[in-house]
């Protein structure tokens, strides 16, 4: 669904404040910087069948050596944890899809142990798209907005948001422009008729690395697919 530049302005307003939480800034710490590549991305926290799991790129967790960087707003009580809390190597690889999934008991044993607790929300599985509503997304642009955190000055990672516009291009789901520096693993959302007719907000998947001056998405009916198997 196309909205209108207001319409997509309010959601992407909405969506920071229900789940600006759920976003995380992840990088890998072997990263080298000779070409640019710094392994930084996102990731991002789901919950399903009362299960709760980090999701983002597999890309970025081949090396199982990466951070989680942390804001003020993400723990509590303040000024405790660390700036950064390292990611245990427990990654569920997924390399069919281009998705890594981690159940997140470890990272909150990690901040108990540290004297601190998580203060995050979480991606409902209630707003996944399932195969229905992915099969709805055709070739025609419509609005789809980016949680991310992207790069800044000093290596800052901000909460950003990115309206872009995703479309079918053959069997594959995209994003049709390429996305800044960071946003790899993040999730994509966009606003589409229910089968009452009325409009809700669908969770799309996760961006891929770019290729061919886009990015294709990991889409979330595959995704679930993969957390029921395991």
């Amino acid at each position: 669904m196309l909205l209108d530049p207001e319409i997509e302005n309010d959601v992407a307003y909405e969506l920071c404040q229900l789940l600006g939480r759920a976003i995380l800034p992840i990088r890998r710490t072997d990263a080298g910087t000779g070409d640019g590549d710094r392994g930084e991305g996102t990731a991002f926290l789901f919950t399903g069948q009362g299960t709760e799991y980090l999701l983002t790129a597999d890309a970025l967790t081949r090396s199982g050596a990466g951070e989680i960087g942390l804001r003020a707003s993400v723990t509590e009580p303040a000024g405790v944890a660390a700036d950064a809390v390292a990611l245990p190597d427990r990654w569920r690889h997924h390399e069919d899809l281009g998705v890594a999934v981690m159940p997140t008991g470890g990272l909150h044993e990690h901040a108990a142990g540290e004297g601190w607790r998580w203060r995050t929300q979480q991606v409902p599985d209630a707003i996944a798209a399932d195969r229905d509503a992915i099969a709805r997304i055709g070739a025609e642009p419509g609005s789809a907005v980016v949680l991310a955190h992207g790069v800044g000055a000093g290596g800052a990672r901000p909460l950003e948001v990115a309206i872009e516009r995703v479309a079918r291009v053959g069997d594959a789901v995209r994003l049709t422009a390429e996305l800044p520096a960071g946003y790899v693993g993040a999730p994509v959302f966009g606003v589409q008729a229910g089968g009452d007719g009325e409009p809700g907000l669908r969770c799309l998947g996760l961006v891929l690395p770019a290729r061919d001056g886009g990015h294709p998405l990991a889409t979330f009916d595959r995704i679930r697919e993969a957390l029921d198997a395991t």
